[in-house]
């Protein structure tokens, strides 16, 4: 038998995995000496055994009773003493923040005859029914399964009959009443009375929150996060103290730092006779932690002392509960704080600045995940006009949609593919779902530390706080603002998550800040500024990263924008897209030809028009690689839709008119080039070895445009790829075309015109015949898009729509192997390919041009399969060089820094 209990004395942050990040926070305050109500914590271990078992495991119980004894000495008090009770708060605490997803139960140990004892020592009636009425609504809804939103339309009713709006205008005699009626509540809905036995509460509570675990909107939020989901969690039961106690007591949250923008200063909210579930939950608006300097002057010097503590003693932005106790401050939680994308790159620039962390430490603080979001544009202000309300900033960022006034709404409208705003008073955990869907969320009520505003901010969604000029009626399904204006649901909106203005209808979008400073090179003025935190972050990546950063582009323009993002090349240009618009007719025209001169006459149209592009595109990269891919896809996908020339020809005859001969011969091409399966048929370098003249048209450009370059004294660096290799006898043949063309060239240029030969790694039987391929191939590059495709044997287009979320909502994907790199199945290929190519060709450089190139978590995965460089598109170059960067980090700081 393990052991399964820890006090807070025993622990420490080192010991998240075990005691939860809770838990290990809590004894990490305890060590420091700082004020905590003294607890215990049962462990993740016990959590797991009991969801494995199904009942506790065997010593559970003995252990929990031997701490709750050593408290209640320490206390001077029992567990529910009928004169003076002791009560506890039962909480969960994975080791990965999970905010408001699983359960919290406050006031254990209440029961009809100690409440009136808690009455009488404390000296209020009011007090100690309010606690009781909370603890009976807590373990109904957590512990016995009553809908919560049954107690809340009774609270809601006795306030409306009462004539008050807070909790707080509420006498004792109408909290007795409500005790009373939520015990009905639970009676009626169970058949089970409320437990009047605190031991019996203690332990009811315990297991419900192990239970909590694999709760749906926890399963939810792990999987947005891709939290593991055989963690499981701690559970800290810990003395209860009380802000509900009257105007000397109080709850806040504290931040020493302001999360949304990573500026110093304490930040966060406070509310006076509160809990500290009042606070977090928004159900009142709550007061500037300023303010709380005026209201008790001694706890708010002690509260900005302990903040300097753990800031410095965690060396990041902490997030932080307390509770006043009639002029005693109590520490009741701290955890780093989640973030907004520009917080996290301002604050690490600032650390690092004020030496509290190392530049390699501020790198790995931030990811590209948070660079993208950065990048994102933002409200054109000069657009804007009048705002219909103005809240809280609690999420930074620009986001557009139809209103909506609840969970599930937003989630069927996102999922029809409209955009939409979550509009609540209050965000509860069970609004997850459309919080997710949502565009942005906006509350009536609550703060920077509201529930809205710290899952908004982990998930880096716009949100907006506390707009108590809005008046929101969830029921009419109606918000009116201050003016009178009505917004009714399915009204578009526009929120402003940096400003907290929210507007009627659609404003105008403009670049952000970071992207034009990305185009020129210009900062934002000072040093704790996001843009030029962002730029230190990326000096930092690009001189301890390894992996070089290339991008995909296609046309002068996109390869320009590529290097002033800081692109060290072109890993993938895709010459299929040259050949749209009014190039498809000459395409056309090949097709077509019944004879090699007129096949050869559509090609020599193709040829200076493809030399233009590509001596565009060297120029742009001068010095620089550029890789040219040969033409990937089936001809086929050059020509009309067969369904469309079906229909017009059809038509012309039907009027008793000749249809078009060259429809009617171009539809008879496209039949005879029908293929069941063209993403597996006739395209890549099967292509070029049968269609004569392809290859060497598209070759001569590549060399035409190479000797004209280096003939005006550029320096271009031109790359041959082949596509869709599956076996080293077509690269052979490939290859050898292309170096016959490539010396007609150098003899009629006058200049000596060599570009290395390579070839997508795109297919199974390619990775797994890498050795044989590298004996003809100077260069590998992996096509993840395709190989991904080709391993999984889906067809991207067709599957992501038919069943991938469900695959998502079952578990059997964590996220889409399109969008991060399968590591078990594909990865384990590439490894293969990486392996046996170098074996072959030891100065073999290998690359990846799929869009995984610019995923963040497929970085890293590229850095330690030993890659030379990724490829992606021009916009998520930053993000590349970011996470490239952070992937090198892994060597030094000897952990993974995503």
């Amino acid at each position: 038998m393990g052991r399964y209990v820890y006090d807070f004395t025993e622990g420490g942050r080192d010991m998240a995995g075990l005691l939860g990040g809770k838990g290990a926070n809590l004894a990490e305050m305890t060590r420091l000496g700082l004020p905590v109500p003294p607890g215990f914590t049962l462990t993740t271990e016990a959590c797991r055994a009991f969801l494995e078992a199904g009942s506790a495991p065997a010593g559970l119980w003995e252990e929990v009773s031997a701490h709750l004894s050593a408290l209640e000495a320490g206390a001077g008090r029992v567990l529910g003493q009928p004169d003076d009770p002791l009560l506890v708060s039962v909480r969960s605490g994975a080791k990965f923040s999970m905010p408001g997803m699983m359960e919290t139960i406050l006031d254990i140990g209440l029961n009809d005859e100690s409440v009136l004892g808690l009455a009488k020592v404390s000296g209020s009636e009011r007090f100690a029914w309010d606690s009781y009425r909370r603890l009976v609504q807590m373990f109904g809804s957590t512990v016995m399964g009553v809908d919560s939103s049954r107690f809340e339309r009774a609270l809601a009713l006795l306030k409306d009959r009462r004539g008050v709006r807070d909790d707080v205008g509420l006498a004792a005699s109408d909290l007795a009443g409500l005790v009373g009626t939520y015990q009905d509540l639970i009676r009626e809905e169970t058949g089970a009375p409320f437990p009047q036995s605190p031991a019996e509460q203690l332990r009811r509570a315990v297991l419900a929150v192990f239970q909590s675990w694999n709760g749906e909107r926890a399963r939810l939020y792990r999987r947005r996060e891709h939290i593991a989901d055989d963690l499981g969690t701690a559970v800290t039961v810990q003395r209860m103290v009380f802000g509900n106690l009257g105007a000397d007591s109080g709850s806040g949250v504290a931040f020493t730092r302001d999360p949304a923008t990573g500026r110093p200063g304490l930040y966060g909210d406070y509310l006076p006779d509160a809990q500290g579930e009042d606070v977090v939950a928004g159900i009142r608006n709550t007061v500037p932690l300023a303010e709380l300097e005026h209201v008790d002057a001694t706890s708010y010097d002690a509260l900005c002392t302990h903040v300097r503590t753990l800031e410095r003693h965690y060396r990041d932005l902490c997030d932080i509960e307390f509770t006043i106790e009639r002029g005693t401050l109590w520490m009741l939680q701290t955890r780093v704080g989640k973030r907004t994308a520009e917080a996290a790159f301002v604050l690490a620039a600032e650390l690092a600045d004020e030496g509290l962390i190392t530049p390699d430490e501020a790198l790995a603080r931030v990811n590209g995940e948070g660079l993208a979001r950065l990048m994102f544009p933002r409200f054109d202000s000069s657009a804007a006009g009048s705002a219909l309300a103005h809240g809280v900033p609690a999420s930074p960022g620009a986001a557009v949609g139809a209103v909506v006034f609840d969970s599930g709404q937003a989630v069927r409208r996102a999922a029809a593919g409209e955009k939409v705003v979550l509009v609540r008073q209050e965000t509860t955990p069970d609004d997850l779902p459309g919080m997710i869907a949502a565009q942005a969320v906006l509350t009536s009520r609550g703060g920077k530390t509201s529930h809205a505003a710290v899952v908004a901010r982990g998930m880096g969604k716009v949100c907006v706080c506390g707009a108590e000029e809005l008046t929101v009626d969830t029921g009419a399904r109606r918000l009116t603002a201050a003016d009178g204006t009505v917004v009714e649901e399915g009204t578009v909106v526009s929120v402003d998550g940096s400003t907290g203005a929210v507007y009627a209808g659609a404003v105008p979008m403009v670049d952000s800040a970071v992207i034009r400073h990305l185009e020129d090179g210009r900062g934002d003025g000072g040093t704790r500024g996001v843009v030029d935190a962002v730029s230190r972050a990326l000096a930092r990546a690009d001189a301890v990263r390894r992996l070089e950063v290339r991008a995909n582009a296609d046309t002068p323009q996109d390869a320009e924008r590529a290097r002033r993002f800081g692109a060290q090349g072109v890993g993938l240009c895709r010459t299929e897209h040259m050949f749209l618009g009014e190039r498809r007719k000459l395409v056309e025209q090949m097709i077509l030809a019944g004879t090699d001169a007129g096949r050869e006459r559509a090609l020599a149209a193709l040829l200076p028009l493809q030399r233009q592009d590509f001596a565009g595109i060297l120029r742009a990269m001068d010095g620089l690689p550029v890789t040219i891919r040969l033409l990937d896809p089936p001809l086929h996908e050059f020509l009309p839709d067969p369904t469309e020339l079906a229909v017009r020809i059809a038509s012309a005859r039907a009027r008793g008119e000749e249809p078009d001969a060259h429809e009617v011969e171009l539809l008879g091409a496209v039949n005879r080039m029908h293929e069941e399966n063209p993403m597996l048929g006739l395209r890549g370098v099967r292509l070029g070895l049968v269609v004569p003249g392809l290859v060497a048209m598209q070759v001569r450009a590549i060399g035409e445009a190479v000797a004209e370059r280096l003939l005006a004294g550029g320096a271009p660096e031109a790359e041959v790829m082949v596509p869709l290799v599956g076996d080293v006898r077509e690269l052979r043949l490939v290859r050898e075309e292309v170096q016959r063309v490539l010396g007609e060239v150098s003899r009629e240029a006058g200049v000596t015109v060599r570009c290395p030969v390579g070839t997508m790694i795109e297919l199974p039987r390619a990775a797994l015949t890498a050795g044989r391929i590298a004996e003809e191939a100077e260069f590998f590059s992996f096509g993840t898009n395709d190989l991904t495709q080709t391993t999984w044997g889906f067809s991207r287009d067709d599957v992501e729509a038919e069943f991938f979320s469900a695959y998502l909502d079952q578990g059997v994907f964590a996220t889409s192997p399109f969008e991060t790199l399968d590591r078990e199945g594909v990865g384990r290929l590439v490894g293969i390919a990486v392996a046996e190519g170098r074996a072959a060709r030891p100065d073999l450089t290998i690359g990846v041009c799929g869009e995984h190139g610019g995923d963040p978590d497929s970085v890293h995965f590229f850095h330690a399969a030993g890659l030379d460089y990724v490829s992606c598109s021009p916009f998520r170059v930053p993000v590349a060089r970011l996470e490239a960067g952070r992937a090198a980090l892994v060597e030094t700081l000897g952990s993974d820094s995503r």
